[in-house]
């Protein structure tokens, strides 16, 4: 299965901050027993990339990724490392070119429609919406649609099990980013069972909206 086909059937990525690299494949393996195959591991924390190095060696199970990528450089040793996707918090047309030149798939962060417009002249028609809670969430993804119909977003940042269906209720939403079923507090605690609880929730919702139609 294509790395976008997968994203879009798991419909959920987990927004991974790890502090350690030792945190990685427990993690990872908490999401997997939660129904969960898809990571996306943010380059927020120094152990960022020996994490995603782990969890492909070790959970080849998970689709792991990068997030917050800021720049070509960065973009280069995630992949190096091992992650099949990219996540960036905004647009930056070097980082979409060098992941376009290692076949790599983006999803870059945007808000507005010069952003979208900018994303769109790259090649890009699948976008981060970030940060949503702080940007009218669905209500301005739709206002963004009229404009730009033929695009998809990923929103992240305020998406919660309590808005969850309201984004998936419209098929325009390619999936949805979010760490509430694998929060800093529970992976610093070593609370994986609670991460795999969280996470089986999270997949039961978004079943209920959605339905399952290909495995995670």
């Amino acid at each position: 299965m294509e790395v976008l086909d997968r994203i879009g059937a798991c419909g959920i990525v987990p927004v991974v901050v790890l502090e350690e690299p030792g945190q990685a494949v427990p993690l990872a393996r908490a999401l997997l027993a939660g129904g969960i195959g898809v990571a996306e591991v943010t380059f927020r924390t120094s152990a960022a990339e020996e994490s995603i190095r782990r969890i492909t060696a070790e959970v080849p199970e998970i689709l792991v990724g990068a997030g917050t990528i800021l720049n070509p450089e960065q973009l280069g040793r995630a992949v190096d490392a091992g992650a099949r996707f990219i996540v960036s918090p905004g647009i930056d047309p070097s980082s979409i070119k060098k992941a376009s030149e290692l076949n790599v798939p983006i999803f870059p962060g945007v808000v507005t429609p010069s952003e979208i417009m900018t994303g769109l002249s790259l090649g890009i028609n699948i976008f981060k919406f970030f940060p949503a809670g702080n940007y009218g969430g669905l209500k301005t993804m739709k206002a963004l649609w009229g404009p730009f119909p033929g695009i998809k977003f990923m929103p992240t940042g305020g998406v919660s099990p309590s808005n969850l269906p309201e984004y998936l209720a419209d098929e325009r939403v390619f999936g949805v980013g979010g760490s509430w079923m694998c929060p800093v507090k529970l992976v610093r605690e070593g609370n994986y069972d609670e991460i795999t609880r969280l996470s089986q929730e999270a997949v039961k919702l978004y079943d209920e909206c959605r339905g399952s139609d290909s495995p995670r």
